[in-house]
C-alpha cells in the first residue's frame, strides 16, 4: 500500500520543486548588466561640433550676489590665495558683456580656491541654457581655473538634452574684474562635440 507524505514534508517537497524548476527555466534568461548598443538605437546620428559664446557674470558684492561663500577653512583668511574657500554660484550667462544684455542661461554649481601657491579654482558647475535650440539643455564643467591666466581651459565632461554624450572644452577669459568689489565678467568660448 502506498505511503503518503506528511503535510510539512509535502509542502517542503513542493517548494523545492518550484524553486528548482523556476531556477532551471530562468537560467537562460539571466539579467544582463551591460551590453553594446549601436548609437543609432538611441537615435544618435553623426556628431556635431558646436561653438557657444557668452559672458559669465560672477557677482560677489551688493544686495543680490550671484556667488556666495558657504564655507572656508580656519586658515583661509591668512592664506594669500584664499585657499579653502568654497562658493556656490548661480551666475547669469549673457549674450554681451553688459549685465543688461539678453540672458541665455545660468552657470550653477560650486567653485573652491584649491591652490596654496596661486589663485586657482576647482570649478564644478552646470551651464544651464535657456535660449533657442539649447533651451533646457546643460553642459557640465569640471576643471581647474587659474583666474589670473589670460585664457583658461576647462573640460566639458558631459551634458543633457541636446548635449547628451557631450565632450569638449571651455575657454574662459576675464573681460572685467573689479578689484574693490571682486565682481567679474568672464568671456566664455565653448567647443563641444554632441549628437
Amino acid at each position: 500500500m502506498a505511503k503518503t507524505l506528511s503535510k510539512p514534508t509535502s509542502i517542503l517537497f513542493m517548494l523545492f520543486t518550484i524553486f528548482f524548476f523556476s531556477t532551471y527555466v530562468t537560467a537562460d534568461e539571466a539579467p544582463v548588466f551591460s551590453k553594446n548598443l549601436p548609437p543609432s538605437s538611441l537615435g544618435l546620428n553623426q556628431q556635431k561640433l558646436s561653438h557657444l559664446h557668452f559672458y559669465f557674470h560672477d557677482i560677489v558684492s551688493g544686495p543680490k550676489p550671484t556667488a556666495v561663500r558657504v564655507a572656508q577653512a580656519a586658515t583661509t583668511n591668512k592664506s594669500a590665495t584664499g585657499f579653502g574657500a568654497v562658493a556656490v554660484i548661480d551666475d547669469p550667462l549673457t549674450l554681451l558683456p553688459e549685465n543688461t544684455s539678453k540672458v541665455v542661461g545660468q552657470a550653477q554649481g560650486i567653485y573652491t580656491l584649491a591652490s596654496q601657491s596661486e589663485a586657482a579654482l576647482l570649478m564644478v558647475l552646470n551651464l544651464a541654457f535657456t535660449e533657442g535650440e539649447y533651451n533646457g539643455s546643460t553642459l557640465s564643467v569640471l576643471g581647474r581655473n587659474t583666474v589670473f591666466s589670460t585664457v583658461r581651459e576647462m573640460p566639458i565632461v558631459g551634458g543633457s538634452g541636446v548635449f547628451r554624450f557631450a565632450r569638449g572644452y571651455a575657454q574662459a577669459k576675464t573681460y572685467t574684474f573689479d578689484n574693490k568689489s571682486g565682481d567679474a565678467v568672464v568671456e566664455y568660448n565653448v567647443y563641444v562635440l554632441h549628437y
